[in-house]
């Protein structure tokens, strides 16, 4: 068994197609066939069950996957050490934000933390904060920055000054002539949200409860992935919602979008999320800084 091979045989398992894993790994796919198979029949065991153009995991699989994985971040993390010794001149860094997060607040400072390290890469996925917590928690990404707070014993949280939720809705919508809403027409809105899981779905819910509400009455036209596609949503005057004011700066500004009272959505913190045990490289260490606005000149 060679590290190759488990690369390969983690490409697969993932994509769980042999044509895709061939295309991540810059491999042929007759090429991925055989590392599989190599590896099946050095141990007698099936990794996969073939079915059609798919294919499963294995009993046998699944727990190699889980080893194979591990295996690998150590060799990653054992590589990155080694080149720790040279400064920060090369290497990689991987990153998972949650959604506000990684499209409006994150992105200047990765572009600040280029210009500062431009031999270090940056491998940026995006989810809901859920998500980026499950990312850290396997190892997928070294550092998760979220909007939602992260309850999670494997996890260290820290958090930093992040955005403000506001109760907003369409230039076209019966309240934007309105400087507030009351408690009942809150609860009669048709609302466009972001979905279960997402931090700011979390806060939105405890505002409706202060408001003493049930989020579960609500009537929710849209549960939608993103804030760029809910505030397209409270452009066409579908609902009202609730977005971070990074989201929309430049809609309020114009009229395009109107913030309204009536809603408690107090200034919330993003939480840099790290696994408790894993080895903090300092690259990452060197994006914290940035985030923070330590490396500004003084």
């Amino acid at each position: 068994m060679t590290l190759e091979q488990l690369r390969v045989f983690v490409a697969v398992a993932e994509a769980l197609h042999f044509t895709r894993a061939a295309e991540t790994l810059h491999l042929s796919q007759p090429a991925v066939s055989a590392a599989v198979a190599a590896l099946e029949a050095e141990h007698g065991l099936r990794l996969f069950d073939r079915i059609g153009r798919r294919v499963e995991l294995t009993a046998a699989g699944t727990l190699l996957h889980r080893e194979a994985r591990a295996i690998l971040l150590k060799v990653e993390e054992a590589g990155t050490m080694l080149g720790e010794l040279s400064g920060l001149t090369r290497g990689s860094l991987r990153l998972a934000a949650s959604q506000t997060v990684g499209n409006h607040w994150l992105p200047p400072r990765l572009l600040r933390f280029a210009a500062v390290h431009p031999g270090i890469r940056v491998d940026l996925t995006i989810g809901n904060t859920e998500q980026v917590a499950e990312a850290v928690r396997d190892g997928r990404a070294e550092l998760g920055i979220t909007e939602g707070a992260v309850a999670d014993p494997a996890l260290l949280s820290d958090a930093v000054p992040g955005d403000r939720l506001r109760l907003v809705v369409g230039s076209r919508h019966p309240w934007a002539t309105r400087g507030r809403v009351k408690r009942d027409e809150l609860a009669a809105a048709r609302w466009v949200l972001r979905e279960p899981g997402s931090g700011t779905r979390a806060l939105f819910d405890q505002a409706i409860r202060a408001a003493g509400l049930d989020p579960a009455g609500l009537e929710v036209a849209m549960t939608l992935p993103g804030g760029c596609i809910i505030r397209a949503a409270l452009l066409a005057g579908v609902g009202a919602g609730v977005l971070s004011d990074l989201v929309v700066a430049e809609d309020l500004a114009a009229g395009r979008i109107v913030a309204l009272e009536g809603l408690e959505l107090p200034a919330r913190c993003f939480h840099l999320v790290r696994h408790r045990d894993r080895h903090r490289s300092i690259a990452e260490r060197a994006l914290v800084r940035i985030a923070l606005g330590e490396d500004a000149p003084s």
